[in-house]
Parts: C-alpha cells; structure tokens; sequence
C-alpha cells in the first residue's frame, strides 16, 4: 500500500509539473503576460526555460530515489535495443538542435531585440535538414529516451507514462501553435512530412 501511495503521489507531481509546463506557454495565458509585462515580456520566454529547468532536477531525484522494485532491464540482447534507441534519440536531438533557433527557444533572441527597440522575433519555422523527416525531432527523440533510458520500475513506469502523454499533448499543442502562427504554409507542411516518426522523406 505504501508503494502505490508513493507511486500515486509520485504521478500527480509529475501532472502538476507537466501542467504547469504547458499552461505557462499556452497562447492566452502568455498573451496575458505580454499585456502585462508590457516591453519586459522580451525576458518571458528565459524565464520560463530556467523555471522550467529549477522545478524538474528536484523532482527527478525525488523520483529517482524513491523505494520501487524492477519490472525490467536491459540486460543481455535488450541492451543492443536500448542502444538503438539512445542513439535515435540523440541522433534526434543534435539534428534538431542544428536546424531550431535555440536563441529564440531560450530566450536571447527575445532580449537582444528589446535591447535594441526592434520587435520581438517571430516563432521561428525550419523545413531543412531533419524537419524534411519529421516535423517534431525532439519530442520524437523524447518519446523514445524516456522509454529507452534506464531500467523499468514501479515507479518509474508511471512516471514514463505521464511523460509520455505530455510529450504527445505537447506535440499536437505545437502543432495547433505553427498552423496558427505560420498558417497555409505549415498546413501544407503537414501533409508532406510525418509529425513524429519519420518514415518519408519530404518531396
């Protein structure tokens, strides 16, 4: 009874992390803030990436140290497995990170345009290099390190559970974001390249 105690309150920490996540980059609540803020909102989206960052270290080593017992490991040929999908997973990360804006994503490039009075960059949107795959690599590669990192536990298998959700939920809220923001242009988009696995190639 303890365990699933700690696994119950274990998940609904993690909800409340992966809500608070979400809610703080949905458009009318950071619409809200940008009527608010007024010219210091250039400074939103760093803050939002070190809050992010500040709340998930103590509640990963909270997770991680909890009591649980293994469910799975990957041992034997398992590990030829894992390996394949840590490498998808950091093959999808580094060729995200050279096709994304990272400036935007955390924040400078925000700042350095409110330094200078000029207008706040646009949501930036890339259909080179990995993107002519996939249209989300790092929630792709997310998906799978989630699931390909370390062993299963009781704990942790509803802890990848809700990741996993909020990846997917993540994912489709990007989705609805882009076709807002960049409009036909990302709706055709859409129907060349596959949203997360990247079977074909964009013609």
């Amino acid at each position: 009874m303890q365990e699933i105690a700690s696994i119950a309150w274990v998940s609904g920490l993690w909800v409340l992390w992966c809500a608070l996540h979400s809610l703080l980059i949905a458009a009318p609540v950071v619409g809200r803030f940008e009527a608010r803020l007024g010219k210091w909102f250039a400074w939103y989206r760093l803050g939002y990436v070190a809050l992010s960052s500040i709340t998930l270290l103590p509640l990963f080593f909270y997770s991680l140290h909890l009591p649980q017992q293994l469910l799975f490991d990957w041992t034997g040929g398992w590990r030829l497995v894992q390996l394949l999908l840590l490498g998808y997973a950091l093959f999808m990360f580094l060729a995200g990170a050279r096709e994304y804006d990272l400036g935007y994503f955390l924040g400078w490039r925000q700042i350095r345009a409110q330094r200078h009075g000029e207008a706040l960059p646009p949501l930036p949107f890339a259909t080179s290099g990995i993107h002519r795959y996939v249209r989300h690599p790092w929630y792709s590669g997310g998906i799978v390190f989630v699931w390909g990192g370390g062993p299963v536990t009781t704990v942790n298998l509803a802890v990848k559970g809700v990741l996993t959700v909020y990846l997917l939920v993540g994912t489709l809220l990007e989705e609805r974001k882009l076709a807002a923001a960049v409009g036909t242009r990302y709706r055709d988009y859409q129907r060349q390249v596959p949203m997360l696995i990247p079977w074909r190639r964009r013609q």
